[in-house]
């Protein structure tokens, strides 16, 4: 693991960010994709070219893309509600137990947090009432080796604790055609509507625009690759979204008391996901940094996706030694990381100074790994820098508030002479002859 130091160096090299959109892609998929577009385009061309056709073609898109992208032949794309109930007996026992403590802890907490959500108010005939989204598709991606039924519960559950009426689930299909069974469990536990094979650019595409089989949905949810991002980008302003959402990312915050090997663990738990994972170490301790990079490489050895942590770690990975905790928060809110991981002397007290983060850990007993599974917040959070303004998914993204104006005669009175001298100054004759019309008894 490679050890930077001061704040300086830091910023230039480990804490500096690239624009979504400008990942470079594996040379495997360029050469696929240039076969399949016959040119090696930029992402962004793809994306579009891929909605354009879904748009224009539907279904036939659809299943042609899906061919292309996973080799599965289908014939119909929405799985039956049979086969997502049948789908629990293919998971083991034990693990459906599991989904299910964990759907527990997230309902509850989006409970809570749908009491202290916005609600419907009117006083003195000037309001608003707060109303779900009718309807909305979450994507749930799939990469090679892994299934992320935590995404199912993580991103369908505060929709329906908003009261989302039709909830429709996007996914990738495997080259058997389906959807995998653990990812359908979780759907029923997580109480999807519907559930629909496609993946990337296309499936984003089929739910902003709806094909003769997929419904047009309202807003699209949930993380994905870079041509899920990409596409939602496109598609904004046809359909709500949630959010951009790029690689995992995660800071450790370690001083010099910390447990080196629990910091390693809690990198390489965000260097496991992907190749374009960003796991960093801020750390006031020369010997700290040095004993956490021997840590990381003996912990490496232990894991099923060694190779992939290994890249993320090389690519994007390492440790910075800075001058203080509070340098080091400095740096970590300017960052604005997905994750921070505090593992400091008083990190409850420590984590009150952070500025900007999608998810705070606290100390040695709340690992982010508990977060990405059971402890009740969405796993879904913002990345790429978005936590300077953004929030972690939840029922707030699920909900939307209309103005109501009910003002009676009195009211009127009151305010309507400020509106109509306003709207005549404007230049709008209209608008000033609709308020004084009402003011002069409609003459």
């Amino acid at each position: 693991m490679k050890i930077l130091h001061g704040a300086a160096e830091a910023r230039a090299t480990l804490l500096r960010r690239q624009p979504i959109g400008e990942t470079e892609l594996p040379p495997h998929i360029r050469e696929k994709n240039a076969v399949l577009f016959g040119a090696d385009l930029p992402v962004e061309q793809q994306v579009r070219r891929i909605i354009d056709d879904v748009r224009r073609d539907g279904d036939e898109a659809l299943a042609s893309y899906t061919r292309a992208f996973t080799g599965a032949a289908l014939r119909s794309f929405e799985v039956s509600r049979d086969e997502v109930t049948a789908a629990a007996a293919e998971v083991d026992a034990g693990l459906l137990v599991a989904l299910r403590e964990a759907a527990r802890h997230i309902r509850a907490y989006h409970e809570l947090q749908r009491e202290h959500s916005s609600r419907s108010f009117s006083r003195d005939g000037i309001g608003m009432q707060v109303r779900a989204v009718e309807r909305v598709g979450m994507y749930v991606p799939t990469s090679p080796g892994a299934v992320y039924p935590s995404s199912v519960l993580m991103t369908a559950i505060p929709a329906k604790v908003a009261g989302v009426s039709e909830l429709i689930m996007m996914s990738p299909a495997g080259p058997d055609g389906r959807v995998a069974p653990l990812k359908l469990a979780a759907a029923g536990i997580a109480g999807v509507d519907r559930v629909f094979c496609g993946g990337g650019a296309e499936g984003i595409a089929a739910m902003a625009y709806g094909t003769q089989t997929v419904p047009r949905v309202d807003k699209i949810v949930g993380p994905g690759n870079i041509f899920v991002t990409v596409a939602k980008r496109e598609v904004f302003g046809a359909v709500g979204i949630d959010a951009l959402y790029g690689p995992s990312e995660t800071i450790v915050i370690a001083d010099d008391a910390a447990n080196p090997v629990l910091a390693a663990a809690d990198l390489l738990a965000q260097a496991e996901h992907d190749e374009l994972a960003t796991p960093i170490l801020l750390t006031t301790s020369d010997a700290m940094a040095t004993a956490v990079g021997a840590e990381v490489e003996r912990q490496l050895r232990l894991l099923e996706r060694e190779d992939i942590a290994r890249v993320s770690f090389e690519a994007r990975g390492g440790a910075a030694v800075v001058a203080s905790v509070a340098e080091a928060v400095e740096l970590a809110s300017e960052y604005a990381p997905e994750h921070l991981c505090l593992l400091v002397r008083d990190a409850a007290t420590v984590a009150a100074t952070v500025s900007n983060a999608g998810g705070i850990f606290v100390g040695d007993e709340a690992p982010e790994s508990l977060g990405d599974y059971t402890a009740g917040p969405s796993h879904v959070m913002p990345t790429s820098g978005a936590a300077r303004y953004a929030s972690p998914l939840g029922v707030h993204d699920f909900l939307k508030v209309t103005s109501v104006v009910a003002v009676d005669a009195a009211r009127l009175q009151e305010m309507g002479p400020a509106a109509a001298a306003i709207a005549r100054a404007e230049g709008f004759t209209a608008h000033a002859r609709s308020i004084e019309l009402r003011l002069n008894g409609g003459e």
